[in-house]
């Protein structure tokens, strides 16, 4: 009778001493002795071989087959729908992997070791959860009842080299005239609010903009759950919002986060995401002198981030339309929109600059704008183009700076 792999990982964990934490070498000594005496393995080819030690390795010590997947630097998402289905995309495209879970069980204790990583809680009473994994990429986590099929896991995955401004003009996401003129009004302190679509590389371009920082400046990021890596900023305090606990207390709000940072003497916040009411508290901190702050949120251009963001301060707020789009057009001074191209490419489509409210209409003045001029097989070709110069300029001429 054939050995399959799950015998032979119980061979390797009955061999284990399981009163004390095993070295990952002692581990790795063990499965290379017992794949030894295993007749039908002999033959093997060393690929072979390697491959079933590190499904065996990966079963006890980490993470299953999600960290064959994740060692991938190809793959940017991870989707597993339940422990016998899952999907990767790569390269831009989806694909379904061979690869599977033993059993939903196996699944489920995964899942309790990575939210466990991070002081996280998911079960059948909380069955959601958002967490991230070491290397910083974000978990998403939904267990049954509410997936019916299975626990549902996605994971975007971030570069392991940390993209800046240099790479994506190289890879033609944004021209070195817009990166100029975008360095220049971060150092100057113009409140930036970044929007796109799942996928469009938004915290990868609110971690760029980050690097044009003044160094000596004090930042305050506030997340759902840490995925920004502002690298160059010594003076950072970051903060992150935490689930109630299973009697419905203790929850602490993107809300509560942004309220406190007024008092730790920020000279910028940086908010991860606006999704709702935390809105109104992000508008009013970029108004009172916390010039610089930056955010980002999910819309299809420029136009319906704004209205999205005058939806989310009514669901804090009562108060007229009007007012709310004063006050948008008062705190945000310049919103970048990002997308993905039918070719996949990520790119910057549109920056624009917030103007006044003006009859109760925000106006916005295009400052650059992505052009198509053509398409090859695999590449749509275009440019990210000028448009208008700036208007409000208060803020470059206090820096000492100009366009």
């Amino acid at each position: 009778m054939k050995t399959n792999k799950e015998d032979i990982r119980n061979k390797v964990v009955d061999n284990l001493d399981m009163s004390r934490e095993a070295e990952n070498s002692e581990i790795h000594e063990i499965i290379d002795e017992i794949i030894a005496e295993e007749t039908e393995y002999r033959y093997m080819s060393v690929s072979e071989k390697i491959g079933l030690h590190k499904y065996i390795f990966n079963s006890i010590k980490g993470l299953g087959i999600l960290d064959e997947l994740l060692e991938d630097e190809d793959i940017t998402e991870i989707m597993i729908n339940s422990h016998n289905s899952i999907f990767i995309e790569k390269k831009g495209h989806i694909y379904e992997t061979e690869g599977q879970f033993d059993s939903p069980e196996r699944l489920n204790d995964i899942i309790q070791q990575i939210v466990s990583r991070n002081n996280k809680r998911i079960n059948e009473s909380s069955p959601i959860a958002d967490t991230r994994l070491p290397d910083g990429s974000r978990v998403n986590i939904v267990l049954p009842p509410v997936a019916i099929d299975g626990a549902v896991v996605t994971v975007r995955k971030f570069p392991r080299e940390r993209v800046d401004m240099k790479r994506l003009i190289e890879l033609k996401s944004i021209t070195k005239e817009a990166a100029d003129f975008l360095e220049k009004l971060v150092v100057s302190g113009y409140n930036i609010f970044i929007c796109g679509g799942t996928g469009s590389g938004k915290t990868t371009f609110l971690n760029v903009l980050s690097d044009y920082i003044p160094g000596e400046e004090r930042v305050i990021t506030i997340e759902d759950s840490a995925e920004l890596q502002l690298k160059n900023i010594k003076n950072i305090v970051r903060m992150e919002a935490r689930q109630a606990n299973t009697e419905g207390e203790n929850e602490i709000t993107i809300r509560d986060l942004i309220r406190t940072s007024l008092r730790m003497r920020p000279d910028r916040i940086i908010v991860g995401e606006v999704r709702g009411k935390e809105a109104i508290d992000m508008l009013q901190a970029m108004q009172t002198g916390h010039d610089g702050s930056m955010s980002t949120g999910h819309s299809n251009n420029t136009k319906d981030m704004l209205n999205r963001l005058e939806t989310m301060v009514l669901m804090g707020m009562d108060i007229p339309m009007n007012a709310i789009r004063s006050q948008i057009a008062s705190a945000i001074d310049i919103i970048v929109h990002l997308g993905r191209l039918r070719d996949r490419t990520r790119k910057v489509l549109k920056i624009d600059e917030v103007l006044d409210c003006v009859n109760g209409e925000i106006k916005l003045n295009p400052l650059f704008e992505f052009v198509e001029y053509g398409e090859t097989e695999e590449l749509v070709e275009g440019k990210l183009e000028a448009r208008n110069r700036l208007v409000n300029t208060e803020k470059l001429e206090r820096s000492g700076l100009s366009l």
